[in-house]
């Protein structure tokens, strides 16, 4: 059997056992595994022990379990409710500005998190109420919360990222650098579209009546911008002596995760309880990620032996004549599809070590590519049927939000996610200035 027919059965076998509902790193691993031993006996276990060792000397892997636990923290003391409130005063007043003051509480989360899910839960159990409070369209709180939770695999410090770094071999710091401007452009996009809907039709979103702003004294308008004080002191924390060189960025999710926590403390909201829930949470989640990486990098050793990037480029560019940016395009094309039936780490592992080494070859910059994933993550966390995001809607949204209001929902916010990813493509400077010009120096 040749080396393409093997490297083909092991891609479609892993897609069947997916398909089964199997664990991802269960079917990721047992594929590798077999793989390994069929193709080269016992000393395909080289493969495995070198993908153990490479991942115990992967330093940035530490950072995964503090943003974890800076979420958990965030989450379980409810620090985000204190931002939402002032959002909530400062922009009411502007038709759709609690949508808008949604989106930057999204964003302002996602600074001190790196997880979507931690969005989505945040926003489902303190804006929804409010925004449902408030008389806006269904169709827009729903949409606004899933979109907006989803900012937070983009913008730094972003787990995915992290996990795109160790799959691509690229330094962290340059993702997180490279995710700032696309995630706010993102959120930009997001505010814009709902700023215009929201005044060309002021029912989706109206907004706080007269009597509702005079009942809210100046005094204490001014009193709650200090709650947005405290996500900037933890942002600042992490990004700050990471950017400037004073903290590797293992020390510097450190620092963010003390910082959290002293915020916690200070806030009065830090118990032995929310320590357990934290840290019980962050050791699961941990554990996780751990083993899909470990069996991504072994799925990743066999298929490198076996050529498959190679063969993919030479069929793409030799047997179908396609250009480079034609076989990107085809790459995030198939990256949506999969996003359909396939969380986004699952897309990593699977396909991301065969597109890097092809982006590479390409003459691509892999750390551009990195945020172009990212974005189709995003927009496979909003597509049905299986989309992440619209089933975490779904299970934490009340009874009357069905799924088919949670799909229409989702797509406008789709096709705004769609149109950022086609901006970052065409202008791959706004992706690349930030690293360039902070590690120039």
């Amino acid at each position: 059997m040749s080396y393409d027919l093997i490297a083909a059965l092991m891609f479609s076998t892993l897609m069947l056992m997916m398909l089964t509902g199997q664990r991802v790193f269960g079917a990721i691993g047992f594929i590798a595994t077999a793989a390994a031993l069929l193709l080269w006996g016992t000393g395909g276990s080289d493969l495995g022990f070198s993908a153990v060792m490479k991942l115990m000397k992967w330093n940035a892997l530490l950072t995964l379990p503090m943003f974890i636990f800076m979420g958990y923290v965030m989450s379980e003391t409810k620090l985000a409710a204190d931002l939402y409130k002032m959002f909530h005063v400062w922009f009411g007043p502007l038709p759709g500005g609690l949508a808008i003051g949604t989106i930057l509480l999204m964003v302002m989360i996602s600074a001190m998190n790196g997880l979507s899910v931690a969005g989505m839960a945040i926003g489902s159990t303190i804006a929804l109420p409010q925004l449902a409070a408030h008389r806006y369209d269904k169709l827009m709180i729903s949409g606004v919360i899933q979109g907006g939770s989803s900012l937070g695999i983009l913008i730094p410090p972003s787990v995915v990222l992290v996990l795109y770094a160790m799959i691509a071999r690229q330094p962290v710091g340059h993702l997180w650098l490279a995710g700032i401007l696309p995630g706010l452009l993102m959120a930009a996009i997001f505010i814009a579209y709902i700023a215009i809907r929201c005044w060309l039709n002021p029912t989706l979103g109206p907004p706080l009546t007269r009597e509702e702003r005079a009942s809210i004294p100046m005094g204490e308008k001014v009193a709650l911008l200090r709650a947005g004080l405290l996500p900037l002191f933890i942002f600042a924390v992490i990004i700050v002596p990471f950017v400037m060189g004073y903290a590797s960025l293992t020390e510097a999710s450190a620092l963010g995760a003390v910082a959290t926590v002293l915020v916690a403390v200070v806030k009065r909201r830090f118990t032995y309880e929310v320590f357990e829930v934290a840290t019980r949470s962050t050791l699961a989640i941990t554990c996780m990620f751990m083993l899909i990486i470990l069996a991504a990098l072994s799925f990743g050793a066999v298929f490198d032996g076996l050529g498959a990037g190679k063969v993919i480029e030479y069929v793409f560019v030799e047997d179908f004549g396609l250009e480079p940016w034609q076989i990107l395009v085809l790459m995030q094309l198939s990256f949506i599809i999969m996003g359909t039936f396939l969380d986004d780490t699952a897309m990593l592992v699977i396909v991301a070590p065969l597109y890097v080494t092809i982006v590479g070859h390409l003459g691509y910059s892999l750390i551009w590519y990195g945020v172009l994933y990212t974005i189709t993550c995003q927009i496979a966390y909003l597509t049905p049927p299986f989309g992440y995001n619209l089933f975490l809607m779904r299970a934490m949204a009340p009874a009357d939000y069905t799924l088919p209001v949670i799909y229409r929902s989702a797509l406008p916010f789709v096709l705004l996610m769609l149109l950022t990813l086609a901006i970052v493509m065409i202008f791959p400077g706004i992706a690349m200035w930030l690293p360039d010009y902070v590690y120039s120096k």
